[in-house]
């Protein structure tokens, strides 16, 4: 591919420019989520599932340093030896307090150090090809800075990021319930993206059957009934780990809720709120998902049929990038990129709609399926295994479509997130469907 063609949007901007931008984007992401903070806050650890602030920053200049300065620029080695540090699999998230890690100063002079190398290495590159380990490290950035957003949601204490709320306009007609996404084979997975992960190729032939799929995200109105109707309570509904954690974590709503009266509220980013009845149900794990469905008398939509109905355009046969096609999103198209700081109400941005008249699909709220993370057929790991190989099998499940607080840059229609079922910290919802399992 060469420098000034970027497949598939419509959009030619080139390589090295879109590698740059992508970047700055990233860090200035970055930096927003930890220079509200004094440094005692970014050093603590606000919960055992997640790494103190200052361990993603520096991780965040150490996967640069590696991939960037060592690999794409073959230049020496800046800190070595924060390699073994900020090893994601050798410490795990609830031992990195204990490491000596790098004090807040110290992890900004080194990402500085490292990102003016990385753009001397972009910019002096006599080829830079399709600029995969550039956007590979922007992305990778980018999930930080969520997990980093996720770490904030976390944290006890005063309100520190703000953001305007998203629009609240309700459809001009009411939507229906579901829709109808049609059978038969489609494209799934990445085709002509330079910038797509390894998890998403190879591109591939697979047929689903007819089903019908929620319109829009379960809401937060429609998740009380089942709480209401004794849905924590009965086993019934529940799969047998799930009802086993159920009761050993004693759940009884969506992480963050609390009773308030004879309703509910919720804590979001340091501030206790009501729970608004027309979002997106958001802070649920798998297992309360599958059991809402259950419940509900549906089911979670496999992967490849949220793909399908995410992308794949019955008029012409394709597989677009976006539900909406090929076109970089845009603010009317998706709640994305940390734009605001909660879901818009369901049925939001009509103009980001799918060809089969679902909304809401990319943005807003990560939605739970009922497959597990693996390879699809062909899969080779690149450019490591442990970027995605080392999670596959029945411990992880896929989740689909991206959140509030998640950029452009790691999210369009092919993209896969993965996570353990009990996860809840996660902005992560769900829709449900019906229809013939496909055999």
């Amino acid at each position: 591919m060469s420098e000034h063609t970027l497949a598939p949007e419509t959009t030619v901007i080139p390589v090295r420019e879109r590698a740059r931008i992508a970047l700055s984007t990233a860090r200035r992401r970055t930096q927003a989520l930890t220079d509200c903070l004094p440094d005692p806050e970014l050093t603590a650890q606000h919960s055992p599932l997640m790494s103190p602030l200052v361990w993603d920053m520096a991780h965040i200049g150490n996967q640069e340093e590696l991939w960037l300065v060592r690999r794409a620029g073959g230049r020496p080695a800046l800190r070595p030896d924060l390699d073994p540090l900020y090893d994601a699999f050798r410490h795990r998230r609830s031992d990195r307090p204990a490491l000596p890690l790098l004090r807040p100063s110290d992890a900004r002079r080194y990402l500085a150090g490292v990102r003016d190398q990385a753009l001397d290495v972009l910019a002096s590159a006599p080829d830079p090809g399709d600029g995969f380990l550039f956007g590979m490290i922007a992305q990778h950035e980018q999930q930080h800075d969520e997990t980093m957003l996720a770490t904030h949601q976390l944290r006890r204490g005063a309100a520190v990021l703000n953001a305007p709320p998203p629009p609240r306009t309700a459809p001009a007609t009411p939507l229906p319930r579901e829709v109808l996404v049609p059978g038969g084979p489609f494209t799934m997975g990445a085709t002509g993206d330079p910038w797509a992960l390894d998890n998403e190729r190879p591109a591939h032939t697979v047929d689903v059957r007819d089903f019908w799929l929620d319109t829009v995200p379960v809401t937060n109105a429609a998740y009380q009934e089942f709480i209401d109707d004794g849905g924590y309570d009965d086993p019934r509904w529940w799969q047998p780990d799930g009802w086993l954690h159920r009761k050993r974590a004693d759940l009884a709503a969506p992480a963050f809720w609390r009773r308030d009266g004879s309703g509910w509220v919720r804590r979001r980013f340091g501030v206790t709120e009501p729970v608004p009845p027309d979002e997106p149900v958001l802070h649920v794990s798998w297992f309360e998902a599958d059991a809402y469905a259950r419940w509900a008398g549906r089911r979670l939509p496999t992967e490849a049929e949220w793909e399908k109905a995410a992308r794949h355009d019955p008029a012409t046969g394709r597989s677009h990038r976006y539900p909406w096609g090929d076109d970089a999103p845009a603010p009317a198209h998706a709640n994305l990129g940390q734009r605001h700081l909660q879901p818009a109400p369901a049925g939001s941005y009509p103009a980001g709609a799918a060809p089969c008249g679902a909304r809401q699909l990319l943005g807003d709220v990560w939605e739970w399926t009922a497959t597990d993370f693996t390879g699809y057929p062909g899969f080779a790991a690149h450019p490591y295994r442990e970027y995605s190989q080392v999670f596959f099998g029945a411990l992880h499940k896929v989740l689909r479509g991206g959140s509030f607080g998640t950029d452009p840059v790691a999210c369009r229609a092919t993209f896969r997130n993965w996570d353990f079922p009990v996860r809840r910290q996660i902005f992560a919802g769900f829709r449900t469907c019906r229809g013939a399992e496909p055999g």
